[in-house]
């Protein structure tokens, strides 16, 4: 078999599988590959190393990189049609103390929409997270960790904003997941001297509605998004904090002052993922079960907007550190009554505890990771 048809064969099973990444490992006699689905790692098989080198290669020059350079770590993508599908790929390598090269490659299905409806565990949550689109200005933040579906989320509001409200909406994304005809989507190219400032700075220019903004990562970036809020836009972002509460200490780390966040933040909303239990497979669902549900994983929001976040605010305006609430609205107890309700296992409880617990180490970056997608 050809290489060529190696390359074909491994993406195209990806994408009949649902996966979201699929690794290349380097090792002392082999590469291995690994697929995550469903949000967890699975074992797909093993290469020999002329055939994983070679592999690797032929990714790196489909995604226009440099083959010869094995040193440095570099990042592309390209684009193409399987199973009638047509899907994004982004490729990432890091060299190896191995004198070899690690490979990721991350899926993005571009006509694969997502329904409201069936995002969410609980129904009232997409109800509330509509009913902060009527806004005309102000700004929303969605935090969670890397993977828990804030951009899937954000682009299923933008297209319900353009389709229901008719509204102009341009969005500024490094890099663009998904390819959307209903509204204008611009790429943070560095190189070309377009950064998230800089592109925030243009777009404003550009008479929007709505501007969604992939990714506060600096004060820079904050203080123009806040600037856009008060200017009579609406602006949807996303933030790396670990709970809602989180976004409004990250604002006053950038800079950002306590009467400004009061005037232009709509409401927080922190978003994770959770498997479903399944209906034929019982407490511990085959990943590769393709009879059971359409949706094994639902998102679960907590929401942080009214008087809840003016609490928050006035908290932070009074220097208090952030705190964990224990209220009815919680992730922790969104998820317990998912179990109660039979949708969730206790063991898809205790992984999220523990992956919490790993999150909250050491004290003071609790809030403040700055992790990337």
């Amino acid at each position: 078999m050809t290489i060529e048809r190696t390359a074909d064969l491994l993406i195209s099973q990806a994408v009949r599988l649902n996966v979201s990444d699929i690794h290349i490992i380097p090792r002392r006699q082999d590469y291995l590959i690994k697929l995550r689905v469903h949000g967890q790692l699975t074992h797909y098989g093993n290469l020999p190393p002329i055939a994983g080198e070679r592999l690797i290669s032929h990714l790196k020059f489909m995604a226009s990189m440099d083959i010869g350079e094995k040193r440095k770590p570099q990042s592309g993508s390209w684009q193409t049609h399987i199973h009638k599908t047509f899907v994004a790929l982004r490729i990432s390598t890091l060299p190896s103390t191995l004198s070899k090269e690690s490979l990721v490659i991350r899926i993005f299905p571009q006509n694969h929409s997502f329904f409201l409806e069936k995002m969410s565990l609980f129904p009232k949550s997409i109800l509330r997270l509509i009913s902060m689109m009527s806004h005309t200005h102000g700004m929303l933040i969605f935090t969670g960790p890397t993977g828990s579906g804030k951009t899937s989320t954000i682009y299923s509001l933008a297209e319900y904003c353009s389709s229901n409200l008719n509204r102009n909406i341009i969005t500024l994304e490094d890099p663009v997941e998904r390819q959307s005809d209903q509204f204008l989507q611009m790429q943070v190219n560095e190189k070309a001297g377009i950064t998230y400032q800089t592109g925030l700075k243009a777009v404003l220019r550009h008479d929007p509605d709505m501007i969604f903004v992939g990714e506060i990562r600096d004060a820079e970036t904050a203080a123009i998004a806040v600037r856009a809020a008060m200017t009579g836009h609406l602006v949807l972002t996303s933030m790396h904090t670990r709970n809602a509460e989180g976004a409004v200490y990250r604002l006053l780390e950038f800079g950002i002052k306590p009467l400004e966040i009061e005037q232009t933040l709509i409401g927080v909303t922190a978003q994770r993922l959770v498997s479903l239990l399944c209906p034929f497979c019982g407490d511990i669902c085959s990943k590769f079960c393709e009879g059971g549900q359409e949706m094994k994983r639902a998102a679960v929001f907590e929401i942080l907007e009214g008087e809840r976040l003016d609490r928050i605010i006035r908290l932070a305006r009074e220097s208090a550190g952030p705190k964990d609430f224990d209220h009815v609205y919680s992730l922790k107890r969104l998820i317990r009554k998912g179990i109660a309700l039979g949708y969730i296992s206790n063991e898809e409880y205790h992984r999220w505890i523990f992956q919490e617990k790993e999150e909250t180490a050491p004290e003071s970056s609790r809030v403040f990771s700055d992790k990337t997608e």
